[in-house]
């Protein structure tokens, strides 16, 4: 069988229409999965997505919009998605804000997109592949779980707490043929990170907490995507993978 063999498997990539997001979405395409390209609330954005993804991979795609600060998201992705073999949390909010003036609505904002909708998304989806015995969860972290940036305390906060349910959920369904991990992002040159690292003085500040010395591509994690949603990844679970190029060191 032909390695990283994605074909005959369903994929949901939140938040996959720019960044690393779209990165996974387009590797497991090509690698023969059907993809849903999801964002947060504009359907046609995400099907044009989508339609180009395929034509660029030959892959087979879906393009949906869902808020997941609603307290029903899961239960909208599912009759949108039915069962998947392959879920990605990739979707997530930060606002930058002292850690002593951060306001309640920008708190709930981060813990319900962030959290909560990471939680609801495994107790729907998660059950299925414990039916059919094979599943892949994949939850986006980041650095700032070592490293958390000191205008994004609630961010930081949010990541941890994923961490922790990637662990516990892990040891229970790892019978059942289902692996859950966490895939932990450092300083990549996304649309999120373009204006920030477009200021030489703050960027050279940024690069020089990076042991590699320079900032990452969407597609250094998507390689490791692949990897941890394929049949090759089938012994790894529970973990955390950094790909930061050193920063958490």
């Amino acid at each position: 069988m032909k390695a990283f063999d994605l074909h005959g498997r369903r994929a949901l990539v939140t938040g996959s229409t720019q960044g690393i997001g779209y990165a996974i979405a387009e590797c497991f395409a090509a690698h023969g999965a059907e993809v849903f390209i999801h964002c947060s609330r504009d359907t046609a954005k995400a099907k044009r997505i989508a339609a180009a993804l395929a034509a660029n991979t030959g892959g087979l795609t879906h393009g949906i919009a869902v808020d997941l600060g609603d307290a029903d998201a899961a239960q909208k992705l599912y009759a949108m998605t039915g069962e998947l073999d392959i879920l990605v949390c990739n979707a997530s909010v930060q606002f930058r804000c002292a850690w002593n003036e951060i306001p309640p609505e920008e708190y709930d904002t981060q813990m319900n997109v962030n959290l909560r909708a990471t939680l609801s998304m495994m107790q729907i989806y998660i059950p299925g592949m414990q039916s059919r015995r094979w599943g892949r969860v994949l939850n986006i972290g980041s650095v700032q779980q070592a490293k958390p940036h000191k205008q994004m305390a609630i961010y930081a906060a949010s990541k941890c707490a994923i961490a922790s349910l990637t662990e516990n959920i892990a040891g229970q369904v790892a019978a059942d043929g289902v692996t859950v991990n966490m895939l932990l992002p450092g300083v990549i040159a996304t649309p999120r990170n373009d204006a920030a690292l477009s200021d030489p003085a703050y960027r050279k500040q940024v690069l020089a907490k990076i042991p590699a010395g320079y900032a990452g591509e969407a597609e250094d994690c998507s390689a490791a995507a692949l990897l941890l949603c394929s049949d090759e990844g089938r012994y790894i679970t529970g973990s955390s993978l950094y790909v930061d190029g050193g920063m958490h060191l």
